[in-house]
């Protein structure tokens, strides 16, 4: 099955979705690809923390997790977040099961060091026969961040990462990013596709700048996980072209020559 392509929409972008964004998942479906949804949650999370006044901490990028971290962070994730893009799915008329990686041991994980990052963990298996049983059943399987220990303790895992993994397990098509832009622009133009040499210059020279760094760098780490390109894409706009391509801006490992 080679027709799969991992959705990663981050916590931010979930309130901007746009019908256009949903009609251009329902244009992918109509094209004969499967469709997986992986989201974060980050800013819902943030609030909840800071309405229950428990203390929280970025070390290295990753939230460092707790237990009473870990309970808010999947509260959040799996419950809110995860049922609340589901039913926006439904509402399109999209056939969506929100799971969490612990549903079915979708997502087994170890943690990447538990003395400084706590219940912060890395997938090291995924379960692709459920999710390819799901998308034979043509549900979009929408999937929350939390994995499982072989214990059963479970692991907050970053949203891009776990998107990544999964999309490597399941030798994905395409992993896509979506965004509040429609890509990285330079000078206001839409560039359509850069490598990943490109992409550091243009963060050196200021080009790629605020919010879209840590989306491409997200992206670029993503393709070290054994993807070779990866599609930035926007959530508020159609990113599907009349031609059936994708809009947005590809990253690849390295640019032909030609």
């Amino acid at each position: 099955m080679n027709n799969i392509i991992v959705v990663k929409c981050g916590g931010s972008i979930l309130a901007e979705l746009t019908n256009e964004f949903f009609e251009s998942i329902k244009e992918l479906q109509n094209k004969g690809n499967k469709i997986v949804i992986v989201h974060g949650g980050g800013p819902e999370i943030e609030q909840m923390l800071t309405s229950l006044s428990i203390k929280s901490e970025f070390v290295n990028g990753l939230r460092k997790t707790t237990s009473e971290v870990l309970d808010t962070v999947e509260m959040i994730l799996a419950g809110s977040v995860n049922k609340k893009l589901v039913s926006m799915l439904t509402s399109n008329k999209l056939k969506a099961i929100g799971l969490s990686g612990v549903d079915g041991e979708l997502l087994k994980a170890t943690p990447i060091n538990a003395d400084t990052l706590g219940h912060v963990g890395e997938v090291k298996e995924v379960n692709t026969e459920l999710i390819k049983n799901l998308l034979n059943l043509d549900y979009i399987p929408v999937i929350a961040p939390i994995g499982a220990q072989e214990s059963g303790q479970k692991l907050n895992i970053n949203a891009d990462t776990a998107a990544a993994s999964i999309a490597s397990a399941l030798k994905a098509k395409h992993l896509l990013f979506v965004t509040d832009v429609s890509g990285i622009l330079k000078n206001g133009n839409l560039l359509e596709e850069v490598s990943e040499k490109t992409v550091q210059e243009l963060m050196l020279d200021g080009t790629i700048y605020g919010g879209m760094i840590p989306k491409v760098k997200a992206a670029l780490s993503a393709m070290s996980d054994g993807l070779n390109e990866i599609m930035i894409v926007s959530g508020k706009t159609s990113f599907v072209t009349f031609e059936g391509s994708l809009a947005g801006t590809k990253l690849i490992k390295e640019l032909e020559v030609v």
